[in-house]
Order: C-alpha cells, then sequence, then structure tokens
C-alpha cells in the first residue's frame, strides 16, 4: 500500500463527470509482422493478462482516508478482471480519419470507473480507409488515471505490453502482482494522522532549502539576468478559457523527427522542443484567424510540463513534474521568426525555472490538508474559467519516446499519439510523442470548443510546412 503524494491526489480531487483526468494514447499496429499476419482479442487478451503484474497501474485502486483526514492510498489487488478492462468494438465503413478520431473522442469522454483499477484499452478493427496505415491494421486506445501516472512513468505501461521483436525474444519477464492487504479505516486513519506528526519537521527542511533559490531569484531580477516580468505577461482569452462540457475532441498528425531537426538546427541554440512548440503556436495562430478570433493584443501561452525524475526513477509511478510557462507567441506572423522568439522565451522561462526551484511546485502542496486540498484544486479551476486573466491558453506536454519499433503480440507499432486531460479554463491539451522516427502532435478538447478539429490539424500541418520551406 502506497499513500498517493498532493500532486497524485489533486487529479482525483479534479476528476468529475464533465472533467475525466485520465491521460492515454491512440495507438496503431500492423499485425502482418505477426505468425499468420493477424492478431485476435484473444491474443491481446492473453497479453495483458500475462504482463497485468509489470505496472502497478493495472492493479490498484484507491482507498480513500475517511473524513478526508489524509491524502488516499494505492492498494494493490490480487484479481484484476481483464475482460472488463479491455473492451472491442470495430468502425462501420468506410473506416477513415475521421471516423477514427471520432471515437477516440467519444472513448475518452467516458470516465473510469473509480472502484477499479484505473484504466482501459479498447481495441479497435475496422480502420479500411485510414489514410497511410496499411490494410489489416488495428487500434488501441488506452486510458489511465493521471494519478496514477504522468508521460514518463506511463512508459511503464507501455514496456509492459510490448516486445522489442516480433517474435517475443526480447520481452519483458513476466511477473505475479504482488497484492496489499485491504487497510482497515482505522489503519488508514492511523497512517494519516503519523504523517501528519512529521509534517512540521519536513516543512522546516524544504524551507531550508528554498531559501537560495528565493535569494537567486532576487539576484537574478535584479540583475537583469531573469525576465521576471515576461512570466507574468497578461494572456488573452480565448475560446480555450470557459468551461469545458462532457464531450471531447481529439484529432492529431504525424511529422518526420528528422525534417523537425533539420528546422531546429537552423536557428542557433534552438531545441527540438522548441520547434514543437513553433508548429503548436502556429497552428492555433492559424486556427483562431480562420474564426476571426485571434487576439489583436498579446500572445498565446502554453504550460509546459517539465519531468523532475532521475534515471533511476524514470518509471517509477504517479507524477514528478513541475511546469514552466512559455509564450506562443501567436502575434508573429511569420513562423522561423516565431521559433526564433520562442527560442528566447524558453531559455528564459528554464533559467527562471531553476532560480525558483521546484520546493515551493513540488513540496509546499504536501503540507495543505488534505481535506482542503480537494476544495482548492476545484475553487482554482472554477476561478481560471471565469475570471479576466488567464494564466495560460493550452497545456503542451513533449514525452520522448524510444526510437525503435516496439511489437505487440508480434504486430508492430507503428503510430501513437496522445490523448489528455482538460479543465474549466483550461481547455486544450496537446501532447506531444515522439517513436521510431517520428513526432506526432495531438490535441484534445471540449467538443464546444474544438467542433472542427481537422482545422486545427490543418493549421499545424501548415505551421510545419511553412517552417521547413523557410530552411530549404
Amino acid at each position: 500500500m502506497k499513500q498517493l503524494s498532493a500532486q497524485d491526489a489533486m487529479f482525483l480531487h479534479l476528476e468529475s463527470s464533465r472533467t475525466p483526468m485520465h491521460i492515454g494514447a491512440l495507438s496503431i499496429y500492423d499485425p502482418t509482422s505477426a505468425p499468420g499476419g493477424e492478431v485476435s482479442i484473444d491474443q491481446i487478451l492473453a497479453r495483458v493478462e500475462d504482463r497485468i503484474g509489470l505496472a502497478d497501474a493495472f492493479s490498484q485502486t484507491v482507498a480513500w482516508v475517511p473524513f478526508g483526514l489524509g491524502h488516499p492510498s494505492w492498494v494493490r489487488q490480487a484479481h484484476v478482471d481483464v475482460e472488463f478492462h479491455v473492451r472491442h468494438l470495430a468502425l462501420p465503413g468506410p473506416g477513415d480519419w475521421g471516423q477514427l478520431w471520432t471515437q477516440v473522442g467519444r472513448l475518452h469522454s467516458r470516465p473510469l470507473d473509480m472502484g477499479r483499477p484505473l484504466w482501459e484499452l479498447t481495441v479497435i478493427e475496422g480502420l479500411g480507409d485510414v489514410a497511410g496505415v496499411p490494410q489489416g491494421a488495428y487500434a488501441v486506445v488506452s486510458k489511465v488515471h493521471h494519478s496514477a501516472i504522468d508521460g514518463v512513468s506511463g512508459q511503464e505501461v507501455t514496456a509492459a505490453v510490448h516486445d522489442l521483436d516480433a517474435a517475443g525474444t526480447l520481452a519483458p519477464e513476466p511477473r505475479a502482482i504482488r497484492p496489499d492487504r485491504p487497510p482497515t479505516d482505522a489503519e488508514l486513519v492511523a497512517r494519516a494522522l503519523a504523517g501528519a506528526a512529521r509534517q512540521p519537521w519536513r516543512f522546516a527542511k524544504v524551507t531550508q532549502e528554498l531559501i537560495p533559490g528565493v535569494r537567486a531569484l532576487f539576484d537574478g531580477a535584479v540583475r537583469g539576468q531573469l525576465d521576471v516580468a515576461a512570466s507574468v505577461a497578461a494572456v488573452p482569452r480565448t475560446r480555450f478559457n470557459g468551461v469545458v462540457t462532457p464531450h471531447r475532441t481529439v484529432t492529431g498528425v504525424r511529422f518526420p523527427l528528422e525534417e523537425i531537426k533539420r528546422v531546429k538546427a537552423a536557428v542557433d541554440g534552438a531545441t527540438v522542443n522548441d520547434v514543437v512548440l513553433t508548429i503548436c503556436g502556429g497552428g492555433l495562430r492559424r486556427y483562431l484567424s480562420a474564426h476571426n478570433e485571434l487576439p489583436s493584443v498579446g500572445s498565446l501561452a502554453a504550460m509546459a510540463p517539465i519531468s523532475l525524475r532521475s534515471p533511476a526513477d524514470s518509471v517509477a509511478g504517479g507524477n514528478r513534474v513541475s511546469a514552466m510557462t512559455v509564450s506562443l507567441h501567436t502575434n508573429a506572423q511569420d513562423d522561423l521568426e516565431r521559433l526564433q522568439l520562442i527560442r528566447e522565451s524558453t531559455r528564459s522561462s528554464k533559467d527562471l525555472e531553476e532560480a525558483i526551484g521546484t520546493q515551493l511546485k513540488t513540496e509546499y502542496p504536501e503540507f495543505i490538508p488534505a481535506a482542503a486540498a480537494g476544495s482548492a484544486s476545484r475553487l482554482a479551476v472554477r476561478l481560471a474559467a471565469t475570471g479576466d486573466r488567464p494564466l495560460v491558453s493550452c497545456v503542451i506536454t513533449n514525452v520522448p519516446g524510444p526510437q525503435l519499433p516496439l511489437y505487440s503480440v508480434g504486430a508492430e507499432l507503428i503510430d501513437m499519439y496522445g490523448t489528455g486531460p482538460v479543465l474549466d479554463g483550461l481547455g486544450l491539451f496537446m501532447p506531444v510523442l515522439s517513436y521510431n522516427g517520428s513526432v506526432t502532435i495531438s490535441a484534445t478538447s471540449c467538443r464546444e470548443m474544438l467542433p472542427d478539429p481537422e482545422r486545427l490539424q490543418a493549421g499545424l500541418e501548415e505551421s510545419f510546412g511553412s517552417l521547413v520551406a523557410s530552411v530549404s
């Protein structure tokens, strides 16, 4: 049994029928590499059953502390009903991208069953007319609650059901679930009270560690080395800063990683992530312009999560992230100019983040009483949706993946697009995944905010094409 951190518990507190807080992916497989060139749903079920012990998220359920006296705990179950968690459906003809994305949006709209392990897989067949996808291919839509994993620790779930070759000779070794004894309410309360008794000493230690960061922030601002003003610049409201409905739209587009690297090399000091942010900024500028909604003053800004994991805990469950705010410079018309501006913005944001340190964002929330933490999280979301000044326009999270092919039941994984949660005031989530020489940029939004996801997809493609043409 393991208690959730304050950061993990926040995602449970934000869960509602309108705002399910799971993350996931649309993965597309080519079964021609599998024995016999086919993969059945029974084989997929057997594979998940065999590997269920390789990722804690597959078997853990939430145990709430009575009266909100502490953060909830994860309790591993001895048995997981795999047939409940792995579903199966087929698209009607013709089975094209539009139908597939619509189905992904519908699946992503549905909350997970909070009384069971917080994950689902849905196998989708009938991809008869999906451009760029071979005949006979199938898709898998995955959902895992954000309280259980972040983008980096989610690789544990990915690794659990994949092999490094089609024959399965380079595969993770299956292991049995290590179940926990179900705790009593009295035990949960006792653990919570014991943790509370240690808080004063932890608070003093964290405060002491924070002092050098505060001093560095002050000195950097005085000397002009840190642009604090830019980090709090006004962000204009857009359609993505309102109240969300329970219904989701999802879309995505794939780009060659080599082309992104070529664009990066044309601007001194730029990174792959800078190019990705530039593509997103250009896509959003084009989308809002098409609706005559591009703000006349100011620029959209993105919250960009930063992983705090060391290589040693890269697959440990839960969330270990901070975040920086980056201007997308949507007020710049030229895409290459936007890349140059974003390069400076990300550099400034990283310097500011390093000066502040991570304690304030990741350690101090641990000292908020658990009962108050839930109310504070929900209040912050309501204020973000109704206030005059949004903090950010969207979330853009970049999750590097393996640069070699993966296989599941012998079928090669050929495409992977991310999905994520949206909230009131933060109605656009754009995950970026890299895998085997490609980068995919996806968008999850409220159906009322993004009723035409194909238009945003076209904007992203135009932004990328403009950057490539600028450096050719």
